[in-house]
């Protein structure tokens, strides 16, 4: 439910929006380690991981984190619909690490 509303706003508003975006990872050996699957992808460069629990925890920004690294992004929100209070982190990886 939150997934599709802020897709169809931020569609509305003219951004390219991307919902549950998959990406395989493989080793070094080209083995299919698994799939990611990412929550929403703006403009093909914001990734959006949504959650809806009372608090966030280190293991959704690993999450969030695990993504950036993968897809070589380097901006992303982690937004929380489950605390009465909307929490919204963003994150910045630099594309050095």
């Amino acid at each position: 439910m939150y997934e599709n509303g802020l897709a169809h706003r931020l569609t509305k508003q003219g951004y390219a929006v991307t919902q549950q975006s998959q990406l395989q990872v493989f080793d070094e050996d080209h083995f299919l380690l698994g799939t990611l699957e990412m929550d929403l992808v703006v403009e093909n460069e914001i990734i959006i991981e949504l959650k809806a629990v009372k608090n966030l925890t280190n293991e959704h920004v690993a999450q969030l984190l695990g993504y950036l690294r993968a897809t070589r992004k380097e901006h992303g929100l982690l937004i929380n619909f489950g605390n009465p209070k909307l929490q919204i982190k963003k994150y910045i990886l630099s594309k050095d690490l």
